[in-house]
């Protein structure tokens, strides 16, 4: 408006301190002192003002546009694509996106562009205060495991599946897989990557799942009778040396949860993008660079250089993530497992099995069965077996004898007679 000048804030308190300069009262190098800006600069500005007055304070760029601003056109053919392509992605998404279409932009100007447009609105997000766990030091210290269940194909695919996460406490760095449901497969299957990958951690945040540790209660009672109760999961860690630590909350894990949000507004999206459909298809995505991408950007570097990592050499890992149960051995070499029967091929100098055996399905769903740390060949019977005939009790004939022949008495002998039809003369008087 003519005859108004607009001034800011730090402007007018700059215009106080030169009155005062101008009065005598402060000299050039104690207005600088007091303006927070260098002598130099500050006697520029003395000068400006005394030369134009109030308006030589003003910032020369105020009402022009940006030196490193975009031009109109370039604003709407990325506001056009946003709403063709990604009209429910985030500014900072949608920004990493817009820059492999050719259109680089930062995301708080895009952020700024879609809020003018009414394309996007602020998202406010206020949660109870928590106090604050510092991160550990060492790569492969602490890595958090959960599963998140969500649409991850949208209506592409009928009903919700799980993604299954391993994400390092210490520098962020995380695996992901896609399965149906977080089960003791999905769980084995994804450390087993992790320790392919990088090593045996040593240690695991999970949370209260019965995938990873047994309830309360049975946890109790085996505290009570001093034996130790543990899932198969529990199981293959307790063999690679890989402690299970518990989390009573969701928020105690939070590196790992807060990731769910993450994934379920990025991956979402990249799985539409591809056209993924199916689970195969989606861990063919990630398997293809899509889940290192993520790891390495949200990966930060751990305050202390050590690896905790153990190397898996020695360890048969496929051995180790399996579920074991053990059963009964017969005498004559058969286990029942799963309503089936097996005829296992007995080791030397063991006529007679005994003891009991253990029967381990591996995640490709072959099995194996063990009997003290030997494994055993084995064929699929195709019905129960008949149970052996035992020998009848009695005298017991002598080697190279032959046997004799039964015998068979006559139509007319006395023994087929009843005491009614014999001859009354044989009867006593």
């Amino acid at each position: 408006m003519e005859g108004h000048l607009v001034m800011s804030k730090k402007e007018r308190e700059q215009l106080k301190i030169f009155v005062r300069v101008k009065r005598g009262e402060l000299n050039l190098k104690e207005a600088s002192e007091l303006s927070t800006v260098g002598y130099r600069q500050c006697r520029r500005q003395y000068r400006r003002w005394r030369q134009l007055g109030d308006r030589g304070l003003v910032h020369r760029s105020r009402g022009r546009p940006s030196n490193r601003g975009h031009q109109a056109a370039f604003k709407g053919a990325v506001l056009k694509l946003y709403q063709e392509r990604y009209p429910d992605f985030g500014p900072t998404l949608a920004a990493e996106k817009l820059v492999a279409d050719g259109y680089e932009v930062d995301h708080e100007t895009l952020r700024g562009w879609l809020l003018q447009a009414g394309l996007w609105r602020k998202r406010r997000k206020r949660a109870g205060h928590r106090s604050w766990r510092e991160r550990r030091a060492h790569f492969g210290e602490l890595v958090q495991m959960d599963g998140s269940h969500h649409e991850w194909f949208e209506k592409r695919a009928a009903g919700r599946s799980c993604l299954m996460k391993l994400i390092d406490d210490a520098t962020s760095k995380r695996i992901v897989w896609l399965s149906e449901q977080e089960t003791i497969f999905a769980a084995m299957e994804l450390l087993w990557k992790w320790i392919e990958q990088y090593g045996i951690p040593r240690a695991l945040y999970t949370d209260k799942k019965n995938v990873y540790v047994v309830d309360e209660k049975t946890r109790k009672l085996a505290a009570e009778s001093g034996e130790e109760i543990l899932t198969q999961f529990g199981s293959a860690c307790k063999k690679l040396g890989i402690e299970i630590i518990t989390a009573h909350s969701p928020q105690a894990k939070g590196r790992v949860e807060r990731s769910h949000g993450t994934y379920q507004d990025r991956l979402v999206k990249e799985l539409r993008l591809n056209k993924c459909n199916t689970i195969v298809a989606g861990n063919e995505l990630l398997a293809q660079g899509y889940g290192q991408q993520l790891s390495d950007k949200f990966a930060v570097a751990p305050r202390s250089a050590a690896d905790y990592h153990r190397s898996a050499k020695g360890y048969d890992l496929a051995a180790i993530f399996c579920i074991e149960e053990e059963r009964t051995l017969s005498a004559d070499w058969i286990v029942r497992f799963q309503n089936q029967y097996f005829q296992l091929t007995p080791p030397r100098n063991m006529l007679v099995g005994r003891g009991p055996v253990l029967v381990q399905r591996y995640l490709d769903g072959s099995l194996h069965f063990r009997q003290a740390e030997q494994e055993l060949a084995y064929t699929v019977l195709p019905a129960r077996p008949l149970p052996a005939a035992k020998p009848k009790p009695g005298k017991q004939r002598k080697p190279g004898t032959v046997p004799r022949e039964k015998y068979v008495p006559s139509a007319n002998h006395p023994w087929r007679r009843s005491l009614l039809t014999r001859d009354t003369s044989l009867q006593r008087s």
